[in-house]
């Protein structure tokens, strides 16, 4: 897959695919839309009731969401595990063109961002005593999580229109499926199919204040 490393508007760095016209995150800030939909939205709100959050996330890219949460957890003390699938890693010579030391104001947090990359797959590594990664090299399609064994799903695929094989009434009861009672499903998205896909599923469906360049995002919520 060809990429080209671009800039958003916030100065931090994304990266565009060309077959998909399609970018990783938002062209009007990346860091503000994961802070926000991901963080904010996401983690913040589960760990108003738990201590210990088990993240899934569809889609490392990269890696922007991984370090921002490892970034919460290095001020807060909350235990994070943290899933993420990736079927196209990104090579050594990708990730050192993101420069993500031009935009992390954080010292501290870019000691982190090469172990999370050179990370090996398929086992858990403990990056920190409170945030432990497991990189799986799989598509969602093929993935097959035990039921209830996530608190928190990031999903951070690509926009319907460009994937929408990733985004069926199928994926998302796997997605509910893999939730616990409580579990949230974030995502930049608010279409109204989507919408329907997440209620048929049995979520509780949240329209959110969006990021900068978006009037709303979603948030699904499994019943308790």
């Amino acid at each position: 897959m060809n990429l080209e490393v671009r800039q958003t508007k916030d100065g931090s760095t994304t990266l565009f695919v060309p077959e998909l016209n399609e970018h990783y995150h938002s062209v009007h800030g990346a860091l503000q839309e994961s802070l926000h939909v991901f963080v904010k939205m996401g983690l913040q709100a589960a760990l108003e009731r738990l201590a210990r959050v088990r993240v899934l996330e569809v889609g490392f890219g990269t890696g922007l969401n991984a370090l921002l949460t490892l970034q919460h957890t290095l001020t807060s003390g909350a235990e994070v595990h943290y899933d993420t699938l990736e079927k196209y890693p990104l090579t050594p010579e990708v990730v050192a063109q993101l420069q993500f030391d031009k935009f992390i104001l954080n010292p501290e947090l870019l000691d982190f961002f090469a172990p999370l990359h050179a990370a090996p797959w398929e086992q858990p590594v403990a990056i920190t005593p409170h945030f432990t990664l497991r990189k799986l090299e799989t598509d969602l399609e093929s993935f097959r999580p035990a039921p209830e064994s996530y608190d928190l799903v990031y999903f951070d695929a690509f926009a319907p229109e460009k994937q929408p094989h990733l985004w069926t009434d199928a994926i998302f009861q796997k997605m509910y499926d893999c939730l616990a009672p409580g579990g949230t499903l974030v995502t930049y998205c608010a279409k109204g199919s989507f919408k329907r896909s997440l209620k048929a599923a049995g979520f509780t469906v949240e329209a959110l204040p969006g990021p900068p360049g978006k009037r709303e995002m979603t948030r699904g919520v499994k019943p308790l």
